[in-house]
This record gives C-alpha cells, sequence and structure tokens, in this order.
C-alpha cells in the first residue's frame, strides 16, 4: 500500500534554489505541449473519443473553455489572448463556439457526467451577462452536467468588468468556484504594468461572491514585477490575507520574457527587481502564507487547510492538469475554444490558434483541433510518475511498480543517478523505496520531475520553458 501523502511545511532553501535555478517545463501535461505535432489531427481526435467512450463509458468530464478577450493589455501577460476594446468582436466567437459546444456534445455520450466546468481566458468577464448565459445553458443542453452539490464550476473574472451584481448573477447562473486576478495591490507597481485596480474593487467582488455562495475563491498574485519591493509586496500580502482572505493563493513568478511575448516589451526593465531582491520576496511570501496558516500545494498554489485543494492533497487524490491543480483528476478534459487543450483517453489535443483558422474548421463541421498526440505506453508511464510526484511530493518505488506493472528501478535505471544526487544534496530523501521531497525541495518540485523526463534528455526542445524559480 503506498505511503500516505505527508503534508510538509514548505521550507526556502537559498542554497539549494540557487543550485537548481534552471528552465524547465511546468508539467501541466506529460509529454508537454512541444511535443504535439500536427500529425494528429481530427481524425485521431474522433478515434481518441471513441476508445475512451469504449473503454471507460462512464468516465466523468470536465469542460474547458476559453474566451480569449481583454478590454485593455496588462504588460506582464503571457497568455493567449486578443486584446480589443471593441465588445462586438465577441459575437463571432461566441457562435463559434456554440456550434464547438454542440458539435462536441454529440461525440460523448450522455451518461457521461461533466463534473468540472471552468471559464478561463483572456477574460471571461469580458463577455456581457447574456452571452455568458447562452454558453452555460448550452453546455447544459449538449452535456450531461452535474447539479450544484456535486458540481465545480469556476469561472476567472477581472474585478474591473465586474460592477455590483456580477457575483450574484454568476451564482445564479451556477457557477460556485471563482479566480480574480490582482498581481499587486501598489498603485505604482499597477500603473507600470497598466492594470489599475484598487483594493476596493477585488474586496466588493469577494464580498459578493462570499454573500451569494460562491463555495472557493483563488486570488492570483505575481512576484518579480516592476516597482516591487520586498515592503511593497509585504503590504500586499497583508491586505490579501487580512482583508481579502481568499481560500486559495497562486502566486506566480514574473518571467521577463519580451522576444516572446510582445506586451512585455512596454515594462521598462530597469525597473524590474534584482534577483537578490526577488529571491527575497518569495521567501517573505512563503513566511507570511505559512504564519497566514496556508498550506503549500505545490507549484505556485497555497490554500487553507480545509479547502479542498488541501484535503484533497492530504488524502492523495490531488490531480494536476491545463487548468493547475484539480480534484478532479478521473476526468476526460474537454478543450472548448480557441487555443484550448483536450485530454481524452491516452491523448492529447490542441485547438487552433489563430480566429481564422477556428472559425474555418468550425464552420466546416468539425473539431478545430490542428496538433496533438497519442501517449505511448513509457509517456503513460512515465506521466503517472510525474504528475503523483508534483501532487503529493513523494513516490513510493514498489506500489508504483505493482500499479504500472513495471519494475520501477530498471524502467527508471537512468533517471536513478540523477535521483541520488538530488538526496545527496538535501533536494529529496531516498530510503531505497520511498522517495520523499523535502520541505526545502518542494519549492523545486518540478527539478526532481525533470529527472524522469525522457524528452529533456533525449528529445529537442522547441521552445524556451520559464524558470524554476
Amino acid at each position: 500500500m503506498s505511503a500516505t501523502p505527508v503534508i510538509q511545511e514548505v521550507r526556502f532553501d537559498r542554497a539549494l534554489i540557487e543550485k537548481y535555478d534552471r528552465s524547465g517545463p511546468r508539467y501541466t501535461s506529460y509529454p508537454t505541449a512541444p511535443h504535439f505535432h500536427e500529425g494528429f489531427g481530427v481524425a485521431e481526435f474522433r478515434e481518441e473519443i471513441r476508445l475512451a467512450e469504449a473503454e471507460q463509458p462512464s468516465r466523468p468530464l470536465s469542460l474547458y473553455l476559453h474566451i480569449p478577450f481583454c478590454d485593455t493589455v496588462c504588460y506582464y501577460c503571457a497568455c493567449n489572448k486578443i486584446v480589443t476594446p471593441d465588445r462586438s468582436r465577441a459575437i463571432p466567437y461566441l457562435e463559434a463556439t456554440l456550434r464547438e459546444i454542440a458539435l462536441l456534445g454529440s461525440h460523448f455520450d450522455k451518461r457521461r457526467v461533466a463534473t468540472q466546468i471552468h471559464f478561463g481566458g483572456g477574460s471571461p468577464s469580458y463577455l456581457s451577462m447574456a452571452q455568458t448565459r447562452r454558453l452555460w445553458e448550452a453546455l447544459r443542453e449538449h452535456f450531461n452536467v452535474a447539479d450544484d452539490a456535486t458540481g465545480e464550476f469556476g469561472i476567472e473574472a477581472d474585478p474591473r468588468e465586474c460592477p455590483t451584481g456580477t457575483m450574484e448573477q454568476l451564482r445564479a447562473l451556477g457557477f460556485n468556484r471563482l479566480s480574480l486576478g490582482v498581481q499587486d495591490l501598489e498603485y505604482e507597481v499597477q500603473k507600470a504594468v497598466n492594470r489599475i485596480q484598487p483594493l476596493q474593487l477585488t474586496l466588493d467582488c469577494v464580498r459578493e461572491a462570499r454573500a451569494c455562495g460562491f463555495g472557493s475563491i483563488n486570488l492570483d498574485l505575481m512576484y518579480g514585477l516592476p516597482l516591487q519591493t520586498e515592503e511593497s509586496f509585504r503590504r500586499t500580502l497583508d491586505a490579501v490575507i487580512e482583508e481579502l482572505n481568499p481560500d486559495r493563493l497562486a502566486v506566480f513568478n514574473y518571467a521577463h520574457l519580451p522576444q516572446y511575448f510582445t506586451p512585455q516589451r512596454r515594462i521598462d526593465a530597469s525597473q524590474l527587481p534584482e534577483a537578490e531582491v526577488k529571491l527575497r520576496i518569495l521567501e517573505n511570501a512563503i513566511t507570511r502564507l505559512s504564519e497566514a496558516g496556508y498550506v503549500y500545494v505545490g507549484m505556485d498554489h497555497f490554500a487553507k487547510p480545509g479547502d479542498e485543494l488541501a484535503m484533497a492533497q492530504r488524502q492523495g487524490i490531488l490531480h494536476r492538469n491545463f487548468q493547475g491543480y484539480t480534484t478532479h483528476g478521473e476526468c476526460d478534459l474537454v478543450g472548448i475554444g480557441l487555443t484550448s487543450i483536450s485530454q481524452v483517453g491516452w491523448s492529447y489535443a490542441q485547438n487552433f490558434k489563430t480566429l481564422p483558422e477556428y472559425y474555418e474548421r468550425i464552420q466546416a463541421g468539425l473539431p478545430a483541433v490542428f496538433r496533438g498526440l497519442r501517449l505511448s505506453e513509457d509517456d503513460r508511464i512515465r506521466r503517472d510518475v510525474i504528475m503523483r510526484l508534483m501532487c503529493d511530493f513523494q513516490l513510493e518505488r514498489s506500489a508504483t511498480g505493482r500499479r504500472l506493472g513495471i519494475d520501477f528501478n530498471a524502467c527508471f535505471a537512468e533517471a536513478l543517478p540523477e535521483i541520488a544526487r538530488m538526496a545527496e544534496e538535501g533536494l529529496l530523501e531516498d530510503d531505497g523505496d520511498l522517495i520523499r521531497v523535502t520541505a526545502g525541495g518542494r519549492l523545486l518540485i518540478r527539478n526532481v520531475c525533470m529527472a524522469f523526463d525522457w524528452y529533456l534528455a533525449h528529445g529537442p526542445q522547441k521552445k524556451a520553458f520559464s524558470k524554476t524559480i
């Protein structure tokens, strides 16, 4: 029987961080998106759905809908988005996604329950409430959506676009999880990244969401932004914890890559905090959040001990996918909209990234998939190992071998010297069976996972990865 995951305190270990400061995947999937290929298209996607339906006809579904539009550009942003104040541009996109919902719904057995729905972006709150309602009603018409008591239905929202009454209307539609972008509460920092968002706006959204029954509220913060200091980010954290009091927090590292992300060229690089300051900001954030009682779930994410993510981690049933950490890892993920990614059966499938291509495919009555892959047996084994490490911070060789039908040490002989080296350096502990990431190593969990990534050792990389810290 596998060892029960132990919730450790995360610890900022400067020596380890400096030693393992290298680029690597974030492992929202394995194999990661750079390895998707255009040899996997519509026909292959349909076949994977057919196989998944045959193999697990009652497997639940998770539906992700991507709304790419934003009214104004945030200079730090590296998301797939379309920035325009012209809201009429959302009309043809809405019609296309409605057709895609109907098309994809026809491919899945109605007995399969959609236990999770997530609207992401861009900014889903860019849409009018009437447009959001049409999408929600279409999902309920073409998929078997769970009831409010058992389903997890989330939406990302921009407080700047949520006047009084918005949260109540979203809750009435059926959303019961909320994620709000904040990044930083200091005016000068907000001005430097073109996102002016007073605390009161966010506070009004949080209060209204709680009052009308949202079950969990997440806030996104970002460190490493221009003009941030240790003291300024401490003030942001104090306000977030004491006044906003979210159930979950994501504290992301800002990676300045203007050569890849055009909006970042508007950031004055001379205003970015130096590497040493950035590390101290992170260290202070970890200390402050730990003191406030938040649990480090993994990869930038913190949660209150009573939140679903923290409880799932304690029970060893936490999962990770393209939306981050989730309690719904037993689902097939169906991606809807521009650039969205599906994970069905043993495959990944990604939609087109440009509107003309997306519209053309949907108008032809076909899934908008343009690339993907089917996992090999080796991919499946490595995905299991990497995802369990990402979520549990530990792995038992014997139990993993029995579950996957492998000789663990023989299968991962190439990784064992690296595992031994990381154990010597304090990143993890290894008693010969149980590999357990130390409190100081948890911030560097993807470095541990990279030891099991075949593609990093053998396959060419097609794009730059973000820095580990």
